[in-house]
C-alpha cells in the first residue's frame, strides 16, 4: 500500500479529502506544537552557562540543581495532569472550538509570567508561568485529538490525528535545536536564555487566532441538538450537498450513535460518569487507554525529551556537543514522525506498529544499557567516543527512528478512537490526564534514577518496552478504518487480533443490505429517524 492508497468503510466521494479538513487539521495541531516545543525546549535550555549564572548554580550542590531542574520540568506537567482533567466541563458546554480558544489564552499568559523571570526575583514566578502553560497544554493535549478524530472521514482518521503528533515533533524538533543557536551565536547573557523562552507565544498566538476561525464540530452541535449548524458545518467540511448520500449516511450513523446515549446513557453532565461506573466494558477500555500512556512513559521516551543533556553524557557525550547530539536526536523524531504519518498509521495500521516498536527499542535499551555498563564513561570521560560509544550513540539514533513512529504518537491515536461519542470526553480526560501523571513521574525522578540506578535505567526502559509487546498483543485490537459509532463491536470480537477484519466484514454486510433497501426503496432516505430504525429492525 502506498502514500495515497486509503482503506474506506464505505465508498466516498473523493470531495471529502478536501484541503478544508487537512486545514482545520493543521490549525488545531498547532497546540500541539506549542506542547512539543515547551517540552524539548526546557532540559537544554536550563543547562546554559548563562541561566545557570543568573540564578546561582554554580554556588550549588549537585543535588540541589537536580532538584531545581526537575521542579522547573515537573510543575508543567503537574499543570498540564490538571489541565487535562478541567477539560471536560469546558469542553462540554462550551465546545471543541472554545476549548482550543482558552487553552491557548492560558498557555500564553503562563508563558509571558515567564518571560518577567530574573536572577535577582528568584524562581518563583517561573514556576508560576510554568504551571499555567501546564493548565493550557492539559487542556490542548485533551481536546485535539477529540476534535480531529470527530471530524476526520474513517479512512484519514489516523493521519488527521497523526498531525497532532507531527506538531509535537516538529515543536519539539525548534526546541532542540534552538539551545544550540543561542549557544553557539550568543554570548551568555540574560538575552541569551529568555529567548527559547519567548518563542513558546508563536504556536500559542498561532492556535489562538487560528482557533477563532475554525468550525465546530458537527458530531457536538449535534449532540447539543443544534442540528442545522450541525448540518452547515458537517457539509461545509466535506464540501457536499446535504443531500448527498454519504452526508445522508453519516448523519444517520450520528443520530443512531446519539439515540443509543440517550437510551444508554443520557445527555446530561454527570450522566457518563454513572454509565462508566455500571459498565465494566467501558471501564476495561478505560484501563486499556491509560496504560498505552504507561507503557508509551516507560519506554523512557519522555525522560530523553525532559533530560536529553543527561542520557547523552551517560553515553559518554563531551559537554561541548551534548545540544548538537540533541539536535539531530529531534531532527530524527521529525522526519520519522513524518514517515509515521504518510506511509504507516494508515497503511499498516496501529497494532503493527505497536508490536515492532516495542520489541525493537527494548533491545536497543538492553544495548545502550550494556555498553554504559561494561564501559562507564562517566568514571572514565573523554573528548571522543570510542567504537563501543559511537556503537551505543548508533542504537540511541536507532531506537529513536524507531520509537518515534511507533509508541511515541499512536497511543494518542488509538484513545481518540477507542470510545463512541457517549463518553468520549470524560472518556479522553481520564486517558490524557492518566498520560500526563506518568509523565509527571518521570519528569520528576528521572534525574535522580540516574544518579542511583546509573546504567540500570536503561535496562529498567528495556523491561517495560519487553512486557509492553505482550499488553499490546493481547489486549489491543486494530482501530484503524472502524467508524467511532461502532467502535462498542470491535471489543465483542475475539480473539482481539482478528477483531479488525471479522468488524470490517461485518461492516461491509450492512452497507450493501442498506443500500438495497435505499435502491428498493424501504424508507425514505431523507428521513434519517425513520430510516435508522428500520434499518436496525
Amino acid at each position: 500500500m502506498g502514500l495515497l492508497n486509503l482503506v474506506e468503510d464505505r465508498p466516498t466521494p473523493k470531495s471529502v479529502y478536501n484541503w478544508r479538513v487537512y486545514a482545520l487539521a493543521l490549525i488545531a495541531s498547532c497546540g500541539s506544537n506549542m506542547i512539543g516545543y515547551t517540552s524539548a525546549f526546557i532540559g537544554t535550555t536550563i543547562t546554559l552557562k548563562s541561566f545557570q549564572e543568573e540564578f546561582g548554580f554554580v554556588d550549588m550542590t549537585d543535588n540541589q540543581i537536580d532538584l531545581i531542574s526537575e521542579n522547573i520540568v515537573s510543575l508543567f506537567i503537574a499543570g498540564a495532569f490538571f489541565g487535562a482533567l478541567f477539560t471536560y466541563p469546558v469542553g462540554y458546554y462550551l465546545g471543541r472550538k472554545w476549548s482550543l480558544v482558552i487553552a491557548s489564552a492560558i498557555f500564553t499568559l503562563g508563558s509571558g509570567l515567564q518571560l518577567g523571570t530574573k536572577g535577582s526575583s528568584g524562581l518563583g514566578i517561573m514556576y508560576g508561568g510554568r504551571v499555567l502553560s501546564g493548565l493550557g497544554t492539559g487542556v490542548a493535549s485533551n481536546i485535539i485529538p477529540i476534535y480531529l478524530s470527530e471530524l476526520a472521514p474513517p479512512a484519514i482518521r489516523g493521519r488527521l490525528v497523526g498531525l497532532y503528533e507531527l506538531g509535537w515533533q516538529i515543536g519539539g524538533l525548534v526546541g532542540f535545536w534552538i539551545n544550540y543557536g543561542v549557544e553557539v551565536t550568543m554570548t551568555p547573557s540574560h538575552e541569551q536564555w529568555i529567548i527559547p523562552f519567548a518563542v513558546q507565544l508563536i504556536p500559542s498566538g498561532m492556535l489562538f487566532f487560528g482557533a477563532l476561525w475554525i468550525r465546530e464540530s458537527p458530531r457536538w452541535l449535534f449532540g447539543r441538538g443544534r442540528r442545522e449548524e450541525a448540518m452547515a458545518n458537517l457539509c461545509w467540511i466535506r464540501q457536499l450537498d446535504e443531500n448527498d448520500i454519504y452526508i445522508t449516511e453519516e448523519v444517520a450513523a450520528i443520530d443512531q450513535a446519539y439515540e443509543e446515549q440517550v437510551a444508554k446513557v443520557g445527555m446530561g453532565f454527570w450522566k457518563p460518569f454513572q454509565s462508566v461506573a455500571t459498565r465494566p466494558n467501558i471501564m476495561w477500555r478505560l484501563f486499556l487507554g491509560c496504560m498505552l500512556f504507561f507503557w508509551q512513559n516507560g519506554s523512557g521516551i519522555n525522560a530523553i525529551n525532559y533530560y536529553s543533556p543527561t542520557i547523552f553524557k551517560s553515553i559518554g557525550v563531551a559537554d561541548d556537543t551534548v545540544n548538537l547530539m540533541t539536535g539531530f536526536f529531534g531532527v530524527i523524531k521529525a522526519v520519522m514522525t513524518f514517515v509515521w504519518l504518510l506511509f504507516l498509521v494508515d497503511q499498516l495500521g496501529r497494532r503493527k506498529l505497536l508490536l515492532g516498536g516495542a520489541v525493537t527499542g527494548s533491545i536497543c535499551m538492553w544495548v545502550i544499557g550494556g555498553y554504559i555498563c561494561a564501559v562507564k564513561p562517566e568514571n572514565n570521560p573523554s573528548q571522543s567516543l570510542d567504537g563501543g560509544g559511537i556503537a551505543a550513540i548508533f542504537f540511541f539514533y536507532l531506537w529513536t527512528a524507531v520509537y518515534t513512529p511507533t509508541w511515541n504518537g499512536t497511543p494518542w491515536v488509538i484513545n481518540s478512537e477507542f470510545f463512541d461519542p457517549n463518553i468520549r470526553s470524560l472518556a479522553q480526560a481520564a486517558t490524557t490526564g492518566s498520560n500526563w501523571l506518568f509523565n509527571f513521574l518521570v519528569s520528576r525522578f528521572t534525574k535522580q534514577m540516574f544518579a542511583t540506578m546509573h546504567y540500570g535505567v536503561y535496562f529498567f526502559f528495556a523491561a517495560l518496552s519487553f512486557f509492553a509487546f505482550f499488553f499490546a498483543f493481547f489486549l489491543i485490537p486494530e482501530t484503524s478504518g472502524i467508524p467511532l459509532e461502532v467502535v462498542d463491536r470491535l471489543f465483542e470480537i475475539k480473539p482481539v487480533w482478528r477483531a479488525n477484519e471479522r468488524l470490517k466484514a461485518q461492516l461491509k454486510e450492512d452497507e450493501e443490505r442498506f443500500r438495497f433497501e435505499i435502491k428498493e426503496g424501504a424508507f425514505d432516505k431523507n428521513e434519517p429517524e425513520e430510516y435508522v430504525e428500520n434499518r436496525d429492525s
